[in-house]
C-alpha cells in the first residue's frame, strides 16, 4: 500500500511563495471545481456534497495556510455552488487570501454549457462573481478560452473592467502561446492557467518556460488528474518509476505528481481540489516534499 505524507503541522508556506501583480500567495493553494460534488465535476447530474463537510474543507485549507483559492462560477452542482460554499465558509476574508475565479464559459440553470461568453457578456459574468462571493472586487480573473481565435476583444473587455476598479489582476487560461503575446499588448498578465503535469506535451512545457522568462505565474490544472480530467485521478496511469519515488519519500504517487509541478519553477503554482479533510492534508504536505535532481530528470522522462 502507497504511504502518504500527512502532518497537521505541514503548512501550505512550505512551498515557498510567489506574487500575482502585487498579491503574495503560497505556491500551494486549493482548487475549488471538486468541492460542490461527489465524483466528477462539471455534470449536470453530479451528487452534490455536504454543505458542512465542504465548509469545513475550506475552513481546513486556511488552517494550514492556504491563501490561494481557485473558484468559478460554472463551479456548482444541483443545490451546491463553489463561491457560494467559499462565501460562506471564509466570509469576512482574511486580508491575505487571495480568490482567482475565471470567465468565460458558462451554465444554465441546469448545469447545462453555454456558448462562450462575448465581450459584452463578459461583464455579467464578473457580476455573477461578485454577487456570489459577496466582495467588491475580484482578486485575480482569469479568461478562459477555447481554439486559436484571437482574444483581443474579449481581453480588452476585462481590462476595461479592471481599470474600473471591478478586478484587481488579469490572467489566461486554457491559452496558447500567441494568446499570452496578445494579451499583454493590451494589459498585463499575472497568471495563467493551462493544463499540465508528468507527460505533458512539449507545446505545454515551452509555455510554462516563457511565463518562468517573463515572470509570469503558471498554475497547472489536471497535474494529479491528468487523462482522468474533470473525474479525478485515474488508477491506471502508475509508472515504476513514480511508484519507487513515492515509496522513497513515504509518499503517493499524487503527492509526488504536486512535488514535480512545484519542482518546474518558483513561478509554479499548485492547486488541488479535494472535499476530503484528510485528503486535503496531503495535497498541502506535498509542499514539503523536496525531490532530488536525478528524481526530477526520471520524472520529466515519463510520458503518462
Amino acid at each position: 500500500m502507497t504511504s502518504h505524507i500527512t502532518s497537521d503541522t505541514i503548512n501550505a508556506s512550505a512551498a515557498g511563495t510567489w506574487t500575482l501583480g502585487d498579491l503574495v500567495v503560497n505556491r500551494l493553494g486549493f482548487g475549488a471545481m471538486r468541492l460542490p460534488q461527489h465524483g466528477e465535476a462539471l455534470v449536470p447530474d453530479a451528487v452534490p456534497r455536504d454543505r458542512e463537510q465542504a465548509i469545513r474543507v475550506l475552513r481546513r485549507a486556511i488552517e494550514l495556510g492556504v491563501n490561494h483559492i481557485d473558484t468559478a462560477a460554472f463551479y456548482f452542482s444541483p443545490l451546491r455552488s463553489a463561491n457560494e460554499l467559499i462565501n460562506r465558509a471564509l466570509y469576512p476574508y482574511r486580508d491575505d487570501l487571495v480568490i482567482v475565479t475565471k470567465v468565460g464559459p458558462g451554465r444554465d440553470a441546469s448545469g447545462k454549457w453555454l456558448p462562450h461568453a462575448t465581450p459584452r457578456q463578459l461583464r455579467g459574468q464578473v457580476e455573477e462573481n461578485l454577487r456570489q462571493l459577496g466582495r467588491d472586487h475580484l482578486d485575480v480573473v482569469n479568461l478562459r478560452i477555447v481554439g486559436t481565435d484571437s482574444i483581443a476583444e474579449r481581453f480588452g473587455a476585462l481590462a476595461e473592467l479592471r481599470d474600473a476598479g471591478l478586478i484587481r489582476h488579469l490572467g489566461l487560461s486554457n491559452i496558447h502561446a500567441h494568446h499570452l503575446a496578445e494579451a499583454r499588448a493590451i494589459a498585463p498578465v499575472v497568471c495563467v492557467q493551462n493544463m499540465h503535469g508528468i507527460g505533458a506535451s512539449p507545446e505545454q512545457s515551452r509555455l510554462l518556460g516563457t511565463c518562468g522568462e517573463q515572470g509570469i505565474a503558471f498554475v497547472p490544472f489536471y497535474s494529479i488528474a491528468g487523462s482522468g480530467r474533470t473525474a479525478g485521478a485515474t488508477t491506471t496511469d502508475h509508472h515504476s518509476s513514480l511508484r519507487a519515488i513515492a515509496r522513497t519519500h513515504g509518499a503517493s504517487e499524487a503527492q509526488i505528481r504536486l512535488a514535480w509541478s512545484l519542482h518546474q519553477g518558483a513561478h509554479v503554482l499548485a492547486i488541488p481540489g479535494t472535499g476530503d479533510v484528510d485528503h486535503l492534508a496531503q495535497n498541502v504536505a506535498a509542499g514539503a516534499i523536496r525531490l532530488s535532481e536525478s528524481e526530477v530528470a526520471d520524472l520529466n522522462s515519463l510520458s503518462i
